[in-house]
């Protein structure tokens, strides 16, 4: 690793440890020639990467970033630590990647997005509701305001009895 201090490529590593539940690997490296220390992380990445068809027809890289800024423009200043909103995409990510092989469509990416907000907070599902389901008219807002007020939230755990 190069020494993000002084750009040395000589280091040693002095822990590691799992990561992000078995996802990664964290190690401590101390850089030989100016003593200083850094963390870097080993993940796993995907070779057959997915992609994202977007409601124009256009094809992407799937991008977790994007989920990201999504959930983050969402939770805009509620108190949903930052960790619930990697940990959101991170969930998110591993399940399309067990579902789909090559191809998945931004509004499938949005319902899964869209669940986990509902199941976190009611205002950021609302928020993010707005954007993904397009709403056009006060009406269509006030009638997914109603919703969440008249549905019970999933569990976490919970299984689907009914799809």
């Amino acid at each position: 690793m190069i020494c993000p201090f002084c750009k040395a490529d000589n280091d040693s590593v002095i822990d590691s440890r799992e990561a992000d539940a078995g996802a990664a690997v964290r190690r401590r490296r101390e850089c030989n020639q100016c003593k200083r220390r850094f963390t870097t992380y080993e993940r796993f990445e995907r070779a057959d990467r997915l992609v994202v068809v977007k409601r124009d027809g256009t094809r992407v890289p799937f991008n977790a970033a994007n989920v990201l800024r999504g959930i983050v423009a969402a939770c805009g200043k509620r108190a949903i630590s930052e960790e619930r909103k990697a940990e959101m995409v991170g969930e998110v990510e591993d399940e399309l990647n067990r579902e789909f092989e090559r191809e998945v469509s931004s509004e499938e990416i949005g319902r899964r997005v869209a669940a986990r907000l509902r199941a976190t907070d009611d205002i950021a599902y609302i928020r993010f509701a707005s954007e993904h389901k397009n709403f056009r008219r006060v009406e269509e807002i006030a009638q997914a305001v109603q919703e969440v007020l008249e549905s019970p939230k999933d569990l976490p755990d919970q299984t689907k009895l009914f799809e």
